[in-house]
């Protein structure tokens, strides 16, 4: 009897281990240190959704000093957390990289005002406002033009809030669940924050870019993350967030619990991954409308050249049209 059983458990054998060879290998560079912002990719690694799909995916930390485009280019990572301004930008140099889904359907950029003095954004004239130097070719340009600013009042922003708790005339920029949050904590202060992309600001973010070279030659690869991310996020945001945040906490030590919580409170309460039109149709959704806005501002901007750069050719919706992993 025992014999007659050791042909069917070889092949018991054989079969896991063909599938565990079949798991395809696929790399993700995120934009910046772990942190839950970017809690939907951790979430499917942690719960096995990549494993899932037939995916052995590796997350691979972003950082200040880590060019993430240059990286993606050169073939070091599959995919890219990206950022359409950036990706359409990139065409321009002659980088082919397709925006193939959108987690987050606003952007998080915010400014920061003191309470009293900046109320509305029309209260932004004749104040300093502290702005990085990456942010002139995204949301300043816009910013500057909507609400008749000046570059004279751009001064540098060192991602450092002390200018800004010290003096009350000043507003700079940030992330919605970041340096509002270090100024209530740090400062005691509850400053006025306003979203950008609630005031018309239109591109998408924490995208999912890859090469074009890689969406047609692993499309299937490409489907697959697409769809085990966006089931990340739903679990994350929606579920038991724990799996993610024990990743997200290895990778970066100085993320803290209750800036987690923090987080994922202000990404529910945006709209960031559920609103607009992921909504009614996907989580990860990106649409004609939306990309040809962002574009038609990045013209009107002067932050691309239309004759080097096609629209349709820096996004497709393949892999989110018929996607339905609805909140």
């Amino acid at each position: 009897m025992f014999r007659a059983l050791l042909p069917a458990a070889l092949a018991t054998l054989l079969i896991a281990a063909g599938a565990a060879q079949a798991q395809e290998k696929f790399t993700y560079l995120t934009n910046w240190y772990a942190q839950a912002e970017h809690g939907g990719f951790y979430q499917a690694l942690a719960t096995g959704l990549y494993k899932k799909e037939g995916l052995d995916v590796t997350i691979k930390m972003g950082g200040p000093q880590v060019n993430g485009m240059q990286l993606l280019a050169a073939g070091q990572t599959d995919c890219f957390m990206g950022y359409d301004v950036q990706t359409m930008k990139s065409w321009e140099q002659g980088i082919s990289v397709v925006t193939v889904a959108a987690s987050f359907q606003k952007d998080p950029a915010v400014l920061i005002g003191h309470p009293g003095v900046v109320n509305k954004m029309e209260d932004l004239k004749g104040k300093t406002i502290l702005i990085s130097s990456a942010s002139h070719t995204s949301f300043w340009p816009w910013v500057r033009a909507t609400y008749g600013l000046s570059d004279a009042q751009t001064r540098p922003y060192t991602f450092n809030i002390q200018p800004f708790m010290a003096d009350k005339n000043l507003v700079q920029q940030g992330y919605l669940a970041s340096e509002p949050y270090a100024m209530e904590k740090e400062g005691k202060l509850k400053p006025n924050v306003f979203l950008l992309s609630d005031f018309g600001w239109p591109p998408y973010s924490t995208t999912i870019a890859c090469m074009e070279k890689t969406v047609k030659e692993r499309p299937k690869a490409v489907a697959a993350f697409v769809k085990a991310t966006m089931e990340g996020w739903k679990s994350y945001l929606k579920g038991d967030p724990a799996p993610a945040h024990a990743l997200i906490k290895k990778e970066n030590p100085n993320m803290t619990d209750d800036r987690l919580a923090n987080a994922i409170r202000l990404l529910n309460e945006s709209g960031m991954v559920f609103g607009g039109d992921a909504a009614k149709m996907s989580v990860g959704v990106i649409t004609d409308e939306r990309m040809k806005k962002t574009y038609d501002m990045m013209v009107a901007m002067k932050l691309i050249d239309p004759a080097k750069v096609d629209v349709k050719k820096t996004y497709t919706t393949q892999f989110v049209k018929d996607l339905k992993v609805l909140p």
